[in-house]
């Protein structure tokens, strides 16, 4: 995610702790997240001798046309889901994944993401496939409850869910906006827009966020070289939890929950973990970008420890009950 500030359009969160935990940077990284090339600039700065640059954004290249040759073969660029990115590179020296929705994707009305700007309720950022819109207009109420509630944490879910299908057909973000904000108690000084959640949860569920995140994190072990470093800057509490405990599960830092039960199987560790807590940002960050006050970053160190697959619910991953489920 990049901040929009009117000195800077696109300040990378955490970047200077990132650089901070990942340096010396050399070799060939991999932006799982390119958005508006903010992370892949300073690391060419910071001494990366190339960047893969991945988004499925196909409007991210579009705005990068007017600089990224100045870097000649120092960048390259490909269209497609970070999930996949052991499919367009391996042996790599480290992996930034940086999480959530872009400023660039924010401020456009026509995509549909936010609140604060009248426009289509899309918010899908490869621009493909179902938007927000089907799934509010054609999704069952409890389905639609599910996913407010998994997603976004909202516990007034059944309540939203019930007003969205009773004003159905939804077309507009802020017709969607005041649906939400008809539901809930008026925001006090200082408190998030009451549609906050709701829109995330639709965000999330349009573009498979979760499930790109599980598999990325397993595409990043396949693809990084012994001693290759991934950083991850994380945006919300579900998304830390999934990171923290991928990092725990694979670098065997795994505690039994029932002293009594059979020791678990050890597993060589894929990842050395260095800093065991997430680093958030200082008091410079905050004042200069307001969007980052949620932000945390974790590195760790990849070993040469054969990769593996893991199990989504392992990382605490929201799953919706299936149809017909209990």
């Amino acid at each position: 995610m990049s901040a929009a500030t009117d000195n800077a359009p696109h300040i990378p969160v955490l970047i200077r702790p990132l650089i901070a935990a990942v340096s010396p940077v050399s070799g060939v990284w991999l932006d799982g997240t390119f958005g508006a090339g903010g992370y892949t600039r300073e690391l060419l700065a910071a001494g990366a001798d190339k960047v893969i640059g991945v988004d499925r954004d196909p409007l991210a290249f579009e705005m990068a046309a007017s600089w990224v040759g100045q870097y000649g073969d120092r960048i390259a660029l490909q269209e497609g889901t970070f999930s996949r990115l052991d499919e367009y590179a391996s042996d790599l020296d480290g992996v930034v994944l940086d999480l959530g929705v872009s400023s660039m994707q924010l401020d456009l009305a026509e995509r549909g993401f936010s609140f604060m700007r009248d426009g289509p309720l899309d918010m899908r950022m490869s621009q493909d496939g179902p938007s927000a819109a089907d799934l509010v207009n054609t999704a069952d109420e409890a389905e639609i409850a599910d996913i407010i509630f998994l997603y976004g944490e909202e516990r007034a879910s059944r309540r939203i869910a019930r007003a969205i299908v009773a004003a159905r057909p939804i077309t507009t973000t802020l017709q969607l906006a005041k649906v939400v904000e008809g539901c809930l108690p008026r925001a006090k000084p200082n408190q998030s827009h009451p549609a906050t959640r709701t829109f995330q949860a639709l965000r999330i569920a349009v573009n498979n966020e979760y499930g790109e995140l599980a598999a990325g994190l397993m595409a990043a072990e396949r693809a990084l070289k012994p001693g290759g470093q991934l950083a991850v800057v994380t945006f919300h509490s579900v998304e830390d939890r999934m990171v923290k405990r991928f990092l725990q599960a694979r670098s065997g830092n795994v505690a039994n929950a029932n002293r009594y039960a059979p020791e678990t199987e050890q597993v060589t560790p894929a990842f050395r973990i260095e800093k065991r807590k997430a680093i958030g940002p200082d008091d410079q960050e905050l004042a200069e970008n307001p969007r980052s006050r949620s932000a945390k970053l974790r590195v760790a160190i990849r070993t040469d420890a054969p990769a593996e697959e893991i199990d989504p619910a392992v990382l605490g991953m929201p799953m919706k009950k299936k149809k017909g489920g209990r």
